[in-house]
This record gives C-alpha cells, structure tokens and sequence, in this order.
C-alpha cells in the first residue's frame, strides 16, 4: 500500500472505519490485525470486492454460457480498517504511535515488512 493516501473511510461489516488498507494478501492482513490488535485498535476485515475488469469478464462469460469455474480464480484480497475513525496510517507510522510486541517503535520498513524487527535507534526518518 502506498502510505500517503488520503485519510479514508468505509463501511465494513456495517461498522463505520478508518481505512488501514485495501486489496491486501492473508499474511499482511494477519500482520496488520497483530499489530494494530496489540497496539489497542479494534480490526474489522473483509474480504476486497473483486477487480472490475474480471467481474465484467465472469458476466460475460455467464451470458454466453461458458463455463467460468474453468478459469483460474483471482487471489482473494481483504480490506483492512479499524473502529478509532481518528486512526490514519500515515500519522501512526510517522508520529511514531506504533509499538511491536517487544516494545519498540513500528518505523515505515517495519510497516512495510521489508525488516523482520523494528530498528527504532535512529529517532527520525531520513
């Protein structure tokens, strides 16, 4: 997910919520609920509707009446948002507001998951 998006809100589940992120995979929604579940948010997390263009292409097929299970299933992705409709993604990583299970600040490349462990020594980002 890109971090400067706007600020947004969804319905999810009929629950009013601040967006953390959209058409994300099973293991970044597991991280993302972990994370923000320890740092006290409460995660709702649906399942992302599917892509326009193979939701037109499944119609199609059916109209004509191909069979459409004989194609290959889109990946299933899920939506991601929390009921603290001040909550922002961006000014949680940035503010440092963000905490990991052992205590340290969550910093982008945690956020990302391009590191394993958050490596908050530097007190700023560069």
């Amino acid at each position: 997910m890109a971090i400067n998006k706007n600020h947004e809100f969804e319905d999810l589940d009929n629950v009013k919520c601040s967006i953390v992120e959209k058409n994300v995979s099973a293991n970044r929604v597991q991280f993302l609920k972990e994370l923000l579940s320890f740092n006290k948010y409460e995660v709702v997390v649906v399942d992302s509707p599917a892509p326009k263009a193979a939701a037109e292409a499944a119609k199609a097929a059916d109209e004509i009446g191909n069979v459409i299970a004989a194609e290959p299933m889109a990946p299933s992705t899920f939506t991601v948002g929390v009921t603290d409709l001040r909550f922002n993604p961006t000014n949680a990583v940035f503010g440092r507001s963000l905490h990991t299970t052992d205590g340290h600040v969550v910093t982008l490349a945690y956020w990302n998951q391009e590191e394993k462990v958050s490596d908050d020594s530097v007190p700023y980002f560069m």
